[in-house]
């Protein structure tokens, strides 16, 4: 049995561990997996995974400098935050807005981690690994990893198939800032190192150390709606914050959202929203993972009477077969009894 690591510190175990490519050979793709990195972007819903957790071991670092710019290879296992940290130390510029994102580089692109105004897809060359199903290894450019807001092909085509070895990302030397984004834009000419203290400032400010308080960090997408939904809501909250995504799209602030339907500080039980940012749900003790989820189908249900937006988890939601559809969960959550009978217990 092996403890799946988490930040959100809920106890659950694994059947077996392979650790790749060293452990290869006892793989076996007709038996449950999970894809695994330092779990920081799920919930775990059961105390016992039945299956085989799987990880990346490899932990290369190497950096192939070219005329306009460097292209640096990435281990799966490496620490994203250490990652940004080192090529700053190292005068390779353009991932600071990234920076204190907890996780891997493996599980980065699957999630396309953005943050500030920056996304992974801004720099990704190429992501390398295996198909298990084949035991074929396979790199993907940019474009075919299809990355999207908070989405990839990882987390569709290739959901559950495809394990992450390494990633390549391609780094200009001709570094522009990037301070479009809340306060970053308040930095006057700042330098790369500026914008990572800044970013790292703003970030230990209101996101909870996850060595301390159990926290997944966002938990929920930045909803994308209409401009005419966007108008409606308007209505309700004349000063809503909202960023422009797309033609005919805006991107809402979900933490916003949380915040003025009444919810920052609240808890249920062993699970809280944080009193610092909205938008982290916390283990305030010793909650389980189907405490988590309670708490969030009712953050989800009160946003969504209130403002008529729905929210999606941006973690991955676990139970003992495998990867379960998030918001097909906290759905058939909110229709049980359970959940009625756990929420109308709490408000009373």
């Amino acid at each position: 049995m092996k403890i799946i690591n988490n930040t959100l510190h809920l106890e659950c175990t694994a059947q077996s561990y392979i650790r790749w490519p060293q452990d290869k050979a006892l793989f076996s793709s007709k038996k449950p997996y999970l894809l695994h990195g330092s779990g920081s972007n799920m919930l775990l819903l059961d105390r016992v995974y039945c299956g085989q957790l799987v990880e990346s071991s490899n932990t290369d670092f190497i950096i192939r400098e070219e005329d306009n710019g460097y292209y640096v290879e990435l281990g799966a296992a490496l620490n994203w935050h250490s990652v940004v940290k080192r090529l700053l130390d190292l005068g390779i510029f353009g991932l600071e807005n990234l920076a204190l994102i907890p996780g891997t580089v493996g599980a980065a692109p699957i999630q396309n981690i953005g943050a500030y105004g920056a996304e992974l897809a801004d720099f990704c060359w190429a992501v390398n690994g295996v198909l298990l199903d084949s035991m074929t290894e396979c790199s993907y450019n940019n474009q075919a990893c299809q990355f999207g807001y908070r989405d990839s092909i990882f987390k569709n085509e290739l959901k559950d198939r495809f394990l992450i070895t390494r990633v390549t990302l391609k780094l200009s030397k001709n570094y522009q800032p990037n301070t479009r984004y809340g306060a970053l834009s308040e930095l006057n000419k700042p330098t790369a190192h500026d914008i990572f203290k800044r970013v790292c400032q703003i970030r230990s400010e209101k996101l909870p150390d996850p060595a301390k308080i159990g926290n997944a960090g966002s938990f929920f997408k930045n909803p994308l709606v209409s401009v005419e939904q966007l108008a409606q809501l308007q209505k309700v909250l004349p000063d809503v914050v909202y960023f422009p995504y797309d033609d005919g799209e805006v991107k809402l602030a979900a933490g916003y959202l949380i915040e003025q339907a009444g919810l920052k500080g609240y808890q249920m039980q062993q699970a809280g929203v944080h009193s610092n940012q909205a938008l982290v749900l916390i283990n305030i003790g010793a909650a389980t993972g189907l405490d988590i989820a309670c708490l969030a189908a009712y953050v989800q249900q009160v946003v969504e009477n209130k403002f008529n937006v729905c929210l999606q988890p941006e973690v991955r939601f676990i139970n003992k077969n495998g990867e379960c559809d998030a918001g097909e969960y906290l759905h058939q959550l909110r229709a049980s009894s359970f959940y009625k009978n756990r929420v109308g217990l709490n408000e009373a």
